[in-house]
């Protein structure tokens, strides 16, 4: 790949890989013939690589591009390799979904403003409820209300998700983040958006589900609260992990207190999962990720 992006007249400003390891065999598993010397984890050949290049002195021109993408991918074809190809010049639209919670909202379109999400557009703030449409204003963010319509829930799901998507394609969006959107997505809807949907949910040791749960931990007197970013698949709030977090939390704290520790955490690990993905740092790979670090 080095010696393709020489001889188009391109320059690697930087350049990371990582090659992933499958779980080792135990020695004692092992005939005695192989067991020359202490077994480590065998790497699975699968080879993961993120190239930023500047191609403002391409041999064929800037303005074409598409010859240099084009022998990119017969190159990886050549070697079974699966390529995806971004260009920082042209910035992502993101739409954000939002119920009631607003804390995660706010701090994207803060971080929009100032630039801290990197090089992307929001073109859109959705909700199941009017609550936010004065936020979205107040940062100049289109609103669209989407609300659940109807007696059977199913049908109102179906007929308000056909009604996002078409939002979606409306605005040409190409991720989509959950804000603390507190209605569960049908099984088809992640499906057709799984690459490119990020959901945040807070995450207790042990685990504490449904409502109230910061409640519920300070019963159990937990000692460590968290948050997780991921990319939202069919499976509830198990797709593949971006981002993660923690804090301790000790038995002076209250519940307002861990509720604030919890929002502080789901604020900045939602931002970083945003921004990696914006910047083309996460590989999925099955149900795990490879995220490279952020380039100074």
């Amino acid at each position: 790949m080095a010696q393709t992006v020489f001889g188009y007249g391109c320059n690697i400003l930087s350049s990371d890989q990582y090659t992933g390891a499958r779980g080792s065999k135990l020695v004692e598993d092992i005939p005695r013939s192989e067991t020359h010397a202490p077994c480590p984890d065998l790497t699975t050949g699968t080879y993961f690589q993120r190239i930023h290049l500047d191609f403002s002195e391409l041999s064929v021109g800037v303005e074409n591009v598409a010859v240099l993408e084009g022998a990119l991918r017969s190159t990886a074809a050549r070697f079974n390799m699966t390529m995806t190809v971004s260009y920082r010049a042209r910035p992502q639209r993101l739409a954000i979904l939002v119920s009631k919670l607003d804390h995660c909202l706010y701090d994207l379109l803060i971080r929009n403003r100032t630039g801290e999400l990197g090089h992307c557009e929001l073109a859109v703030v959705a909700s199941n409820h009017r609550d936010m449409a004065p936020i979205a204003a107040q940062f100049g963010v289109r609103f669209v209300y989407l609300p659940m319509e109807g007696e059977d829930r199913e049908a109102a799901k179906a007929a308000q998700e056909a009604k996002m998507e078409a939002l979606f394609a409306e605005e040409k969006i190409d991720l989509i983040v959950l804000a603390r959107y507190m209605q569960v997505l049908s099984d088809g809807f992640c499906e057709r958006n799984s690459s490119r949907t990020i959901n945040i949910h807070h995450s207790f040791l042990p685990a504490f589900e449904g409502g109230r749960p910061y409640h519920r931990a300070h019963e159990r007197g937990v000692k460590l609260i968290g948050a997780t970013a991921h990319y939202a698949t069919a499976e509830l709030d198990k797709g593949p992990i971006i981002e993660q977090d923690t804090e301790r939390i000790s038995h002076r704290d209250s519940v307002p207190t861990m509720v604030r520790k919890g929002k502080d955490l789901e604020r900045m690990v939602l931002a970083r999962a945003v921004r990696a993905h914006l910047d083309s740092r996460v590989m999925v790979f099955g149900n795990r990720t490879v995220v490279f670090e952020e380039n100074t």
